[in-house]
């Protein structure tokens, strides 16, 4: 069976006659091509096996000759040198088979390489000679007067018609199996191309797949940024409350200092707690202050994220688009070429 490599090339070495032609179709053909010329015929592979059924073969051949071993034997070492002489030169072969009967050998090529040989003849190009073929009955081991009987059956024609009909079977047969051949090709790269389409229609699939992730962890990320601006801005809330109690923290140390003072020494001990009330509420407000800060520095680079997030969201889902356009383009590609592939072995 025919082989088609990776580099979409097609080993010649194991292309058989079933592959490039329709053994149905060849049949036909000989059946009525021998049947029209009054001439047996069979198609053989390069081995010598027969592909076809024999058509119009003689009772001279199918009968007497071929009956016995010896026989047989001699037809098949007969038509071998007739497939070789015809493959050696690339054109019809026609030859005196070891029964004195008129074949011919047309070898069917491809690409200069022979598959097979259509083999023809089974006739004369002149009167029998009798006893030339009781000689040759004796030594297959058949009856010398039926043997001689069934030769003087056999159609007498001339050179010139033995020649166009080898000729005709050659054009025909490397007709089909050229076409045939053509056929073969389109077939292993139709095949080829589809196949490469699957993988990257199904490797698209993948990347559609993956960005469509992309999209989904990207809104989940914007999301949780957004959570931390809102939380950013609840801690600035909450600042402002700090703030504004260190304020109040601190105004109460001041006037808690003033009654301290008025005091005098019995105040003293409550002087130093209104220091120290002033002092904590100084420190947390700076403090609240620091952290103001930082909220805000987090506040700005959370405005980035979000919109180098967006952004990003953005590119994705054009992304994410622009594969599941490519992957539609490629499957109506992968549909022609799914199409292209069944005519092309609708044929076969």
């Amino acid at each position: 069976m025919a082989k088609i490599t990776k580099d979409n090339d097609i080993d010649l070495n194991l292309i058989e006659i079933k592959d490039v032609i329709d053994i149905d179709l060849l049949q036909k053909f000989q059946d009525n091509f021998a049947e029209s010329m009054d001439i047996g015929s069979v198609t053989v592979d390069v081995n010598g096996k027969p592909v076809t059924k024999p058509s119009c073969y003689t009772d001279f051949c199918i009968k007497f000759t071929q009956s016995t071993k010896i026989g047989s034997d001699r037809c098949a070492e007969s038509h071998k040198r007739g497939g070789e002489e015809a493959a050696r030169t690339g054109r019809p072969y026609v030859y005196t088979c070891h029964a004195g009967l008129i074949d011919f050998a047309a070898p069917i090529i491809v690409e200069g390489r022979q598959i097979g040989t259509i083999l023809g003849g089974q006739i004369l190009n002149s009167n029998p000679e009798e006893s030339k073929y009781r000689e040759s009955a004796k030594e297959i081991g058949i009856n010398e007067d039926e043997y001689v009987q069934a030769v003087n059956k056999v159609k007498i024609t001339t050179e010139k018609s033995v020649k166009a009909a080898a000729e005709v079977l050659y054009i025909i047969a490397n007709a089909l199996s050229k076409m045939g051949y053509e056929e073969l090709k389109i077939r292993g790269m139709s095949q080829v191309l589809s196949d490469n389409f699957n993988q990257i229609s199904a490797t698209m699939e993948e990347l559609s797949a993956s960005s469509v992730n992309v999209t989904t962890n990207q809104h989940v990320l914007n999301e949780e940024v957004s959570n931390v601006k809102n939380i950013s801005v609840e801690i600035n809330t909450i600042l402002d409350s700090i703030k504004s109690i260190a304020d109040q923290t601190k105004m109460l140390g001041l006037n808690a200092a003033i009654e301290a003072a008025r005091a005098g020494e019995v105040g003293k001990g409550f002087g130093v707690v209104a220091t120290e009330i002033r002092s904590l509420s100084q420190s947390s407000k700076e403090t609240a202050l620091k952290i103001s800060e930082l909220t805000s520095k987090i506040e700005d680079s959370v405005g980035k994220t979000i919109e180098s997030s967006n952004s990003t969201l953005e590119n994705a889902e054009q992304q994410s688009a622009a594969i599941e356009e490519v992957t539609a383009s490629l499957q109506e590609i992968t549909e022609f070429t799914d199409t292209l592939n069944k005519l092309a072995n609708s044929h076969k």
